[in-house]
């Protein structure tokens, strides 16, 4: 009996460091890939959007009011997320009677689909590029959703003046607006729109 009681023990004992041990390796494991969450402070990022207006000149645009969450994970680039959210009736080209034109039916409907997204459902590095992610995500535009792929800059990393971590990236693309229901006026205000996003992120 005595005998037996012993070999019990040790059987809880071992058993009981088995999951100590379980619950520590499990505990370092998720800790190598817990992802640092930046989000985008927007006073010090810009979306700007570009088209050729009959076929002569640039006009310019931008929105100004968006927010945006980038998770990084030193160790796995594949488990980066980037996520965005921005106000469509925000567009701001610098004259008002455009911009309400922008706003209404004929373009964004900004009241139907007053939120432009974009959620990316896979995240790599360029390879030979150092820097240079690809990242792929939805863009849903006009309530239209749309896979696309960018390639994406990391232009900087530094501290902030309280200590906190700072990171920037930025990506020009472009897409065809007509893909997203926007067909107003093909001709004079052309179907490629330029797409820059430059944005700092601070560490939360």
């Amino acid at each position: 009996m005595k005998m037996d009681l012993g070999l019990n023990f040790r059987g809880v004992y071992i058993g009981s460091l088995v999951i100590v041990l379980l619950i520590g390796f499990v505990g370092i494991t998720q800790s190598a890939y817990v992802a640092n969450r930046y989000e985008i402070d927007t006073a010090h990022s810009m979306i700007i959007f570009r088209a050729k207006h009959n076929g002569v000149s640039y006009n310019y645009g931008r929105f100004n009011e968006f927010t945006g969450e980038i998770r990084i994970v030193k160790e796995d680039a594949a488990k980066n997320t980037v996520e965005f959210e921005v106000k469509a009736a925000s567009v701001d080209t610098g004259n008002e009677k455009r911009d309400q034109h922008l706003r209404n039916s004929d373009f964004f409907s900004a009241k139907q689909f007053p939120l432009i997204t974009f959620k990316s459902t896979e995240v790599s590095e360029k390879e030979g590029k150092e820097d240079i992610l690809e990242v792929t995500g939805d863009l849903e535009l006009h309530g239209v959703k749309k896979s696309i792929t960018v390639d994406v800059e990391i232009t900087g990393r530094a501290k902030g003046k309280d200590g906190e971590s700072l990171i920037g990236f930025e990506s020009t693309f472009t897409i065809k607006r007509s893909e997203f229901g926007m067909t107003y006026g093909m001709g004079g205000i052309s179907d490629d729109i330029r797409i820059t996003v430059s944005v700092e992120a601070v560490h939360k």
